[in-house]
């Protein structure tokens, strides 16, 4: 079971395969926060107002498709996981398009009594990079925090000859060049 809470993105039109596919979420993610829709603009709402942590898309929608959707996604945010479960695609040309278009993997609706088994990889590995970025944003907070540290030392510090004062200004100029870097990254 996965104990992370997800806030999971429905984007399906038959109501019993999201219904489905809800109930097998539920076997494998403790607590999963699930919103559904058949739309673009539901979803363009959706991903503001929702912020969904993975998106999970039929390929064939009544008013779009599933690349569609994949493409609004993206423009979106680039990085947003986004999982096609549906029954089209088992043409591997197709598949690798999904791929190659950005979606983060697909399932097959065909057995719909394993797509659990199916799905739990996939969401695994969305918390995965969820808790990786919440680490590294830390590491960064913490960064910012030893930089200002150094900041307040330098400000406070007495300098007692002229080379203790030139080295302090080399000491700050090059923070100073770090800082530069990083944000032009």
């Amino acid at each position: 079971m996965i104990k992370t809470a997800l806030r999971i993105l429905l984007v399906e039109d038959l109501k019993t395969d999201a219904d489905l596919i809800s109930y097998h979420i539920g076997k494998i993610v403790e607590n999963p926060e699930i919103k559904v829709t058949d739309n673009l603009e539901e979803v363009s709402v959706l991903l503001q107002n929702f912020a969904p942590d993975v998106i999970l898309s039929d390929y064939n929608l009544p008013a779009c498709t599933g690349l569609d959707v994949l493409r609004l996604v993206k423009d979106f945010d680039a990085d947003m996981p986004f999982i096609f479960v549906t029954g089209t695609i088992d043409d591997d040309e197709l598949a690798a398009n999904t791929i190659l278009t950005g979606a983060s993997g697909f399932v097959l609706k065909k057995n719909m009594r394993v797509i659990g088994e199916k799905l739990k990889p996939l969401l695994k590995q969305v918390v995965f990079n969820m808790i990786e970025k919440v680490e590294l944003r830390e590491k960064i907070r913490q960064n910012k925090i030893a930089v200002n540290q150094i900041y307040r030392y330098l400000d406070h510090f007495e300098a007692d000859s002229e080379e203790q004062r030139d080295y302090l200004a080399k000491i700050r100029k090059n923070i100073d060049q770090i800082k530069l870097e990083r944000d032009a990254k």
